[in-house]
């Protein structure tokens, strides 16, 4: 029986792909390696960021670093807010609310900049906590993020009653490391084949199918 749910934010609870890849396009742009596919840049949605420049673009640490800095010049002014909540979202956290479920974000994205967008969609008072990396680049491992929501939560000690909900390899690989099982909802950011490589315990095309899941 689960009693708490742990949701991504990216490709989960809010279409953010144009604010992300508008922002990688910047960095890249910068480091003079411009890149005009919007398309392309969809990888950058989920992994921990400077990963994924170093493995995109083949940057070396320091660079990658340096790409990150350029990303939030234009992510903490303009693409934070190139967003919008998936239809259906905040009916089904008001359902899950009201059955009294424990209801958290877990994200690989700066706590800072989660916290920012769950309140300016008005979905924070959902959300008993609310959990991302840290601006330094550290817990940025998707498996460290649920470590820190289930500490925060008193719930390390009963990971079965714990759900992960994601749309990333990265979130149900993530989970399954830190013991929960994650459903996959397939209307986010990652493809139909490695969603299935995954094997999460359940894949949702809808917020009415993951609300029905647990209710």
């Amino acid at each position: 029986m689960y009693k708490a749910i742990l949701f991504d934010l990216d490709g989960t609870l809010t279409q953010s792909g144009e604010g992300i890849t508008k922002c990688v396009q910047y960095a890249l742009e910068k480091l003079g390696r411009p890149e005009p596919d919007l398309k392309k840049l969809e990888v950058f949605i989920g992994p921990p960021l400077m990963e994924q420049f170093m493995k995109y673009a083949n940057l070396d640490e320091m660079t990658a670093r340096k790409a990150v800095e350029y990303y939030r010049e234009r992510y903490s002014t303009t693409g934070i807010f190139e967003n919008r909540p998936y239809p259906g979202v905040e009916g089904m956290l008001q359902e899950l609310k009201r059955k009294n479920y424990i209801l958290a974000v877990a994200s690989s994205k700066p706590e800072y900049y989660v916290k920012q967008i769950v309140e300016y969609f008005h979905l924070a008072e959902y959300f008993d906590e609310i959990v991302g990396s840290e601006m330094d680049g550290s817990r940025t491992n998707k498996t460290e993020v649920i470590e820190e929501t289930l500490k925060r939560l008193g719930l390390e000690r009963h990971r079965d009653q714990v759900l992960m909900v994601g749309d990333k390899e990265h979130d149900v690989l993530g989970a399954r490391k830190a013991g929960l099982e994650c459903i996959a909802v397939s209307y986010g950011y990652g493809t139909e084949e490695e969603l299935a490589l995954a094997e999460p315990l359940q894949t949702v095309a809808s917020t009415a199918e993951l609300l029905d899941f647990f209710v």
